[in-house]
């Protein structure tokens, strides 16, 4: 294990063919399956890796081994627990009510006024008031900055109300 700590890839093969039988069988007499068992002895070997600096080479290394492999099986235990508490079975989904659909021709209106705006600026309008994003996620999406984002909804905004005014008099 020392060997191991100071990055020694032949030593951390060898501690892991040797040792993992043993590990197994800890965790096949606590487990429900051999593929449960086999998920707690990677996950334990993943644990090692990452707490491997705390091994004392003064100290023995099966207590210690043995003190990551139960605190994974605890772990995992407690996630499992934590997962069937918010699941339950029912026999029949139920019935969840469609979104109110917009008309037709509202949709096609809103989709010719779309059309009459900037490329840029239909992007935002459409991820900012459509998809429901925020300006931070706008600005990554669109590799811009938030204030750039505000500037395009804006001008979009004040293009919209024009159009509006203009199709507003006309129909009068």
């Amino acid at each position: 294990m020392a060997a191991y700590q100071r990055g020694d890839q032949d030593a951390a093969a060898r501690l892991i063919t040797s040792l993992s039988p043993q590990l197994h069988r800890f965790f096949m007499l606590h487990s429900r399956s051999r593929e449960y068992a086999d998920d707690l002895l990677q996950e334990t070997w993943l644990r090692i890796h990452k707490v491997r600096h705390t091994y004392r080479p003064d100290a023995p290394l099966l207590p210690w081994l043995y003190a990551v492999a139960r605190n994974v099986r605890v772990d995992q235990y407690r996630k499992l627990r934590r997962v069937e508490a918010k699941e339950y079975q029912v026999d029949e989904l139920p019935q969840v009510a469609a979104p109110p659909s917009a008309p037709a021709e509202d949709t096609d209106r809103f989709a010719t006024l779309l059309k009459a705006l900037p490329a840029s600026q239909r992007e935002v309008l459409t991820l900012l008031k459509v998809t429901g994003m925020s300006l931070e996620e706008v600005a990554r999406a669109t590799s811009s900055s938030v204030g750039s984002v505000k500037q395009k909804a804006h001008r979009a905004y004040e293009k919209l109300r024009g159009l509006l005014a203009a199709g507003a008099s006309s129909e009068l």
